[in-house]
């Protein structure tokens, strides 16, 4: 674990642990489900929820090394690691995929990546899908870096998962301990279902909602748990019925859901990954997948942006 008095990071002061918040929503409670709410979207102003708590552990890794990490134009984990940058004195590298951005104007997330110091190296996409190939990644960093620098440079995957992040992760899980029978996350790379699974006590189990399509993350969380404690840990599942078309789908429906929900519970929702998590939990209450007296405890891993 890394912990927030971490050199460095103690100064970033997180609020953790992050708060549990219930709320009373008659499409649970006609059920006799509890809809708890883990606020880690209160962790840090800019450090927010599961950035938080994958980027600290390496941050502390990197011991002051140059971080180069990888993402989409949108990418949440890109906007965190330039902010965490800024806030700590570190030099940053966004590998963005998709080398035709290059030469438009910066969308409103790339702009906060720049503006935070961040140095933004596009590649084509063929070549951002061959970056976990060593001599690939190689190139990549001496291209962004150059090949004096590139040596050194600390390296954290898309999304940020990966061992460390991991790790970090399980602290959410043991933050919920006798908190709630289910606990659920909306996964993109599977690094935070992967630790939040292994840090939760014997007798609650983690649901991941994915918000991509094409049902890879059961491959890809076993693999991270895999490497991080050798062999899978806790009770877990996904439900890959709430992606909306894949990553970055927003439609009308999950904005009027997002919408009504922000009403209800005074609770800002942020669209690619809570809102997703979210209805796919109203969804699953009225199917009665929860037995009456289940408490379920939903993750709010984000804010909106902007």
């Amino acid at each position: 674990m890394t912990s927030p008095d971490t050199p460095g990071l103690a100064a970033l002061r997180p609020r953790l642990p992050s708060p549990v918040q219930e709320v009373a929503d008659p499409r649970f409670e006609r059920r006799g489900v509890r809809l708890l709410l883990k606020r880690d979207d209160l962790i840090h102003p800019e450090l927010i929820g599961n950035k938080w708590r994958k980027l600290a552990p390496n941050l502390a890794a990197a011991a002051g090394r140059t971080v180069v990490t990888f993402g989409g134009a949108w990418s949440n984990h890109l906007r965190a690691t330039a902010a965490a940058g800024r806030l700590l004195g570190i030099r940053t590298v966004g590998v963005v995929r998709g080398d035709e951005l290059a030469g438009r104007p910066l969308n409103p997330s790339l702009s906060r990546c720049a503006a935070d110091g961040m140095r933004l190296h596009f590649v084509d996409r063929a070549t951002y899908r061959r970056a976990s190939d060593p001599r690939t990644l190689t190139g990549i960093l001496t291209g962004a870096l150059g090949a004096a620098d590139a040596e050194d440079a600390y390296v954290v995957p898309e999304g940020g998962s990966n061992a460390e992040a991991v790790r970090g992760c399980r602290e959410l899980g043991a933050e919920l301990r006798g908190r709630a029978d289910v606990v659920a996350v909306a996964c993109g790379t599977g690094g935070t279902l992967a630790g939040l699974a292994a840090g939760l006590a014997p007798g609650q189990r983690a649901l991941g909602v994915p918000v991509l399509k094409g049902g890879f993350l059961t491959a890809g969380t076993e693999a991270l748990q895999q490497r991080t404690f050798g062999g899978r840990r806790g009770d877990w599942s996904l439900d890959d019925r709430f992606h909306f078309g894949g990553y970055a789908r927003v439609p009308d429906e999950l904005h009027t859901f997002a919408s009504d929900f922000e009403d209800r519970h005074g609770l800002p929702v942020e669209r690619l990954y809570v809102a997703k998590l979210l209805y796919g939990l109203v969804t699953l209450a009225g199917e009665g997948a929860f037995p009456r007296g289940t408490a379920v405890a939903a993750v709010i891993t984000g804010r909106p942006f902007p």
